[in-house]
């Protein structure tokens, strides 16, 4: 079956109220970008869906295209988009629509177990109801192939939706990422690491509707010029969800090596994040973000037990999201690969994660304890040394160093 248009479906905006146009024109605004990447098309809205047709289409009079992997790709990083189907728009016309379905009956349902026609009617004045013409559009098929009719899930099911003046066919719907419009939550700042939780937590951030900045903490010289090449890679396959991001790389070895010969061995994990946390607020700040993302995750490691997150947090004022931390790790796992972060995040290169940990961290941190231990440290100024000190890339755009 040709196809002359794809009808995108969203639902979490319809939940908008009064704000509903300003999240349907951040979604329109997403798509249109991502498209933009993937051929000449232009975005039409209809009713309560969104169709893609051709530029060069006029009115009804539709140019055919193919659904290519990068067109899949371009639905797929737009967040808001709960499934999206290529169709074929006709006539409504019932001689025409059943002229289509003779053509899918010799097509296409070759080998195909059982299917059925599932009819959604946008407008009422079509002389059918949604089950009469089911039915009758399902019995072409019917009468040419004997395939079954079988209405819970079948093999094939093939949507017929009659528009004002039109009808579309389709009879493939992909899933989109869901979720809210690329901006339309506000700005976050991600701890990226070289692991595979930071950039999942990114994601899933991204997918409510937050636009976001990442900052990782570098630890050459003692980790090698790869650990930082493999955390761009990451930065630049989240990047590709928005018009861009600025990644900023804190040089932190030093700080490490300083707190290593200061403090106790097994605080060390602790004091660490602390740093971090306080060099992260900074520079969210000076981004405008409104909260700080994170890749933790309830008792994975030392430092994620829940005595130490709440210790760890206590060093910001500011909000933290922990998407993560109830997930499984094949849950997160799952995602990665999904998203493709995953081949990446295993590459072997050490960051600033595994430098000076000590056999056996603290896994119950007592904040006074931290506490006395800090107020034996500049740490002020161990901060604002760090922060003065990072690099800015632009990552999605031509790279520029600050």
């Amino acid at each position: 079956m040709t196809v002359n248009a794809v009808l995108v479906t969203f639902s979490e905006v319809f939940l908008k109220r009064g704000k509903r146009p300003w999240f349907l024109s951040k979604l329109k605004e997403g798509l249109e970008r991502q498209l933009a990447g993937a051929g000449r098309f232009r975005v039409r809205e209809l009713y309560s869906m969104l169709m893609i047709v051709h530029a060069d289409s006029k009115g009804w009079d539709l140019v055919d295209f193919v659904v290519d992997d990068g067109l899949i790709t371009a639905f797929g990083r737009s967040f808001g988009i709960v499934s999206f189907m290529p169709s074929k728009i006709v006539p409504r016309e019932i001689s025409i629509m059943e002229k289509e379905m003779e053509e899918i009956a010799d097509s296409m349902m070759q080998g195909v177990s059982s299917f059925k026609v599932e009819t959604v009617r946008s407008v009422k004045d079509f002389p059918l109801n949604s089950m009469e013409l089911s039915k009758r559009l399902g019995g072409v098929i019917w009468e040419k192939t004997k395939t079954p009719v079988k209405m819970k899930d079948p093999e094939l099911t093939i949507n017929v939706r009659i528009l004002p003046a039109a009808a579309a066919i389709s009879v493939r719907s992909i899933r989109g990422p869901g979720g809210l419009p690329t901006g339309s939550s506000g700005k976050t700042l991600l701890m990226l690491s070289g692991g595979i939780d930071s950039p999942v937590a990114g994601y899933q951030v991204m997918r409510r509707g937050c636009s976001m900045d990442a900052v990782h903490f570098d630890a050459s010289p003692y980790t090698t010029p790869e650990a930082r090449e493999k955390v761009e890679k990451l930065a630049q396959m989240l990047a590709a969800y928005q018009p861009g991001m600025n990644l900023y790389v804190v040089p932190f070895g030093s700080v490490q090596a300083h707190l290593r010969d200061s403090a106790p061995g097994r605080m060390l994990v602790v004091l660490y994040r602390r740093m971090m946390l306080r060099c992260a607020s900074k520079i969210a700040e000076r981004a405008n973000a409104l909260a700080i993302v994170t890749g933790d995750n309830i008792g994975q490691v030392a430092s994620q037990t829940l005595e130490n997150m709440t210790v760890i947090g206590q060093a910001t004022g500011m909000t933290v999201l922990r998407p993560l931390l109830t997930y499984d790790k094949m849950d997160v796992v799952d995602v990665a690969r999904r998203i493709g972060t995953f081949d990446t995040s295993i590459l072997p290169f050490d960051d600033c994660c595994s430098l000076f940990v000590p056999p056996h961290p603290e896994t119950a941190a007592d904040l006074e304890r931290v506490l006395a231990i800090e107020s034996e440290i500049d740490i002020n100024a161990l901060v604002d040394m760090a922060v003065s000190e990072s690099e800015c890339l632009r990552i999605g755009e031509p790279e520029a160093r600050h």
